[in-house]
């Protein structure tokens, strides 16, 4: 049984939740699937050119399909915990196994490893969850070039999701309001890995929008860590996508 809550975005729950999605509009900067959804872009959802980067859900068996590779299957068994209002995958075997001050880490090397590092890390690094959360995450699990420039992209955007909500101009930013439904690899091996998520979410207008997000792991000091995507920005790493074909689906997200 797949036990979903008022946060899921389940085909069911999506068509009966409604929720204004204003901070969107102050994360532009760092976070590739609140910008998408805030602007969706129906008929140009374009492969990526270049890589870059508190209820439960119990498991649903799914049978893999026949002949399926381990990054197909890597999606499989999972468990699935709240995070400020998101469900997000959780596996015994691979990780993370400490998720002590919000925090996520200890990743085992597998494909499966990797996808809940991207996803768990990736989500992390978003400054709607406020300093704590997103300065560790940065500073000890992101790597690449441009690992600066998203901290300090997370920092600004921060201070004005503060400045804000101070002023009662939005509700403080302590919630998401995503789910991930979907995943596909491009890439994988011991050392590194690609794999692009999806996540569904409501658009301004009430609709439930597709985002496709690429994330790129290196497996570094015995555990994974998310490259930085290009210039710090997520968006640059996103997409819209209409549909999920293509995408290996989680259980339970038909």
């Amino acid at each position: 049984m797949d036990h979903r809550t008022s946060t899921c975005w389940c085909r069911h729950c999506r068509a009966r939740r409604r929720r204004p999605y204003v901070i969107a509009y102050l994360l532009l900067a760092t976070a590739a699937l609140l910008y998408v959804l805030a602007h969706p872009q129906p008929g140009h959802a374009q492969p990526h050119q270049t890589p870059a980067p508190a209820t439960t859900r119990s498991p649903a068996p799914r049978q893999a399909p026949a002949a399926a590779s381990p990054t197909a299957a890597a999606g499989q068994g999972l468990n699935w915990i709240g995070f400020h209002g998101m469900q997000l995958p959780v596996s015994p075997a691979d990780g993370p196994h400490d998720t002590r001050d919000g925090l996520a880490s200890g990743f085992t090397d597998t494909p499966q490893g990797a996808l809940l590092a991207a996803i768990n890390i990736g989500v992390r690094t978003a400054a709607q969850w406020g300093t704590a959360i997103f300065e560790p995450t940065i500073t000890r699990q992101v790597t690449g070039p441009d690992a600066t420039a998203l901290l300090q992209a997370d920092e600004a955007a921060s201070a004005q999701i503060g400045a804000a909500a101070g002023a009662g101009l939005v509700p403080p930013a302590e919630q998401g309001y995503a789910a991930e439904v979907g995943y596909r690899f491009l890439a994988w091996s011991r050392s590194s890995a690609v794999v692009d998520v999806v996540s569904a979410g409501p658009a301004a207008n009430g609709t439930t929008v597709l985002a496709s997000t690429r994330i790129q792991v290196l497996w570094l000091r015995g555990d994974w860590r998310v490259v930085a995507p290009p210039g710090g920005n997520w968006a640059s790493a996103a997409t819209a996508i209409t549909s999920l074909n293509g995408y290996t689906v989680f259980p339970g997200e038909r």
